[in-house]
């Protein structure tokens, strides 16, 4: 499957993934890009969540991970069947703004496809335990252009944790060059003309 197509119009794009076949909208998220939205599928479809987490922990049980770490996002339900699955008993998240009750916290800033202005990715004392001299495993359900994958990094590394897998359902769009990354499908990127040609000249 390509990972840019030219927008047409379409509504709505189907994926297929291990054995189950589900219809995502489409929502623009710039003036020339637009993509499938996944949320409702990773947050609300507990056999897609269960199906996929029962996958993705096979894929990744050679690692031996102590823990797996997400952001605070539409990832969790996915990161906690992946967990039990793989029989851990707790997971580690990087939460998206400093709390009151936390001290000593990491923090790194993000800029998502799908987010506007940049934000943040914070880790306070608990999950640096939970992190530091572990194997992690590094988890999103799509990953565009890296850059929640990049702020997630920097987290384990911060922390003093050894990154063993960078985990995903969905590689999505033509932007992220890890070769690294362990995922399942791609999801295509839709785009005018002009910007189809744009990223042809930089692919």
């Amino acid at each position: 499957m390509n990972l840019v197509e030219l927008r047409k119009g379409q509504s709505f794009h189907t994926v297929n993934i291990n054995g189950i076949a589900r219809r995502l909208p489409i929502r623009q998220v710039d003036d020339e890009i637009w993509i499938a939205s996944n949320h409702q599928l990773v947050l609300c479809d507990v056999d897609f969540i269960k199906r996929i987490g029962r996958k993705l922990s096979t894929r990744i049980r050679e690692y031996k991970l102590d823990c797996l770490f997400t952001a605070e996002s539409k990832s969790l339900p996915l990161v906690y069947e992946i967990a039990r699955q793989l029989g851990h008993k707790e997971i580690s998240v990087a939460r998206k703004s400093v709390k009151p009750y936390m001290d000593l916290y990491l923090v790194e800033e993000v800029k998502s496809i799908t987010t506007k202005e940049s934000q943040k990715l914070v880790i306070d004392r608990e999950n640096v335990e939970r992190i530091k001299g572990r194997k992690i495993g590094i988890f999103d359900d799509v990953v565009s252009t890296g850059g929640t994958m990049s702020a997630l990094k920097n987290l384990v590394f911060r922390a003093g944790g050894t990154i063993m897998c960078e985990v995903a359902v969905w590689l999505e769009g033509p932007w992220y060059k890890s070769g690294n990354l362990i995922y399942l499908d791609v999801l295509p990127i839709f785009v005018t003309e002009r910007k189809l040609n744009e990223l042809l000249k930089t692919s």
